[in-house]
């Protein structure tokens, strides 16, 4: 073969490859700016139940796309030895906000947030709703009895009332129903014998005192359904007063005069062929 020409074509092999390197170098740079970023964050390895304290067997990672979400919890020794505030699912992302405080440990305790008290309330099945007050709902406080000193005085009309209701607090948070604080396959509570509510030191004070002697009701609300309206309290006598009576309208009276009686009173007087009148003043004229 020519020398020459085998020169040739090597000097093209040569430039080829360098333009196929050159080629290559571009779209891998562009490919790989193309390519969205990913972020390590700390997730459930498992379903994790409330009031859990995690430990490194109930944690795993996930890369996701972006940037992490806010509260994000990067290192799994962030999030070792906290307790669990709300229920997590396997692989959901674990945030601060669904973890206790450092510190604080697990249980019911640390679910209650700064300022709230937690009280508990013995019911029954009925009084706790049936079962469906379950951790997160949302509930109004019932207290029925009689008010002091009406034994000392039956015929008071506080007595006479009967049996009185009053809603003592409105929109209560349930931190948890029945013995144990989890839930069963249906989402209600294992056994409903105490309602542990979230309320405020005033409202805890207001619980106490109507749980001394008086029968305590739960009444169900919509948790969407916030707000708080004063309600007037009934008593027995109320339900069984017919509420849909028409009320009475006072009758107008028409007084009918007749006509007026005169002043005097005329009396004629005969004597044989003679006859004469005369005229006496009526008292009643006078009035």
């Amino acid at each position: 073969m020519n020398k020459r020409l085998l020169t040739i074509l090597l000097l093209a092999f040569v430039i080829a490859g360098a333009c196929a390197f050159l080629v290559f170098k571009v779209i891998g740079n562009r490919l790989g700016s193309s390519a969205p970023s990913t972020t390590r964050i700390v997730a459930a390895a498992a379903d994790i139940k409330l009031g859990t304290v995690l430990t490194a067997q109930n944690l795993t990672t996930v890369d996701i796309a972006g940037t992490a979400p806010k509260g994000a919890i990067l290192k799994p020794e962030a999030a070792i030895g906290r307790g669990v505030i709300s229920d997590l699912y396997q692989g959901e992302p674990i945030l601060e906000n669904r973890l206790a405080p450092v510190g604080s440990g697990g249980g019911l305790a640390s679910t209650i947030p700064d300022g709230m008290r937690a009280i508990a309330v013995k019911v029954d099945e009925v009084v706790g709703v049936a079962g469906f007050a379950t951790p997160g709902m949302h509930v109004d406080v019932l207290a029925s009895g009689t008010p002091p000193g009406t034994n000392n005085a039956p015929n008071s009309p506080e007595a006479l009332a009967g049996t009185l209701v009053r809603t003592i607090l409105q929109n209560v948070e349930v931190l948890s129903a029945g013995i144990n604080i989890q839930k069963d396959a249906e989402g209600k509570p294992q056994q409903v014998q105490v309602v542990n509510l979230l309320v405020t030191p005033e409202q805890a004070e207001t619980l106490t005192l109507a749980g001394s002697g008086v029968k305590i009701q739960l009444v169900l609300r919509n948790p969407l359904d916030t707000k708080t309206e004063p309600v007037v309290g009934t008593n027995m006598g109320n339900i069984f007063t017919d509420q849909n009576q028409p009320p009475v309208k006072a009758k107008t009276v028409a007084r009918v005069q007749g006509p007026p009686k005169s002043s005097h009173v005329s009396i004629e007087i005969y004597n044989g062929s003679k006859r004469s009148e005369q005229k006496f003043s009526v008292p009643e004229a006078k009035q």
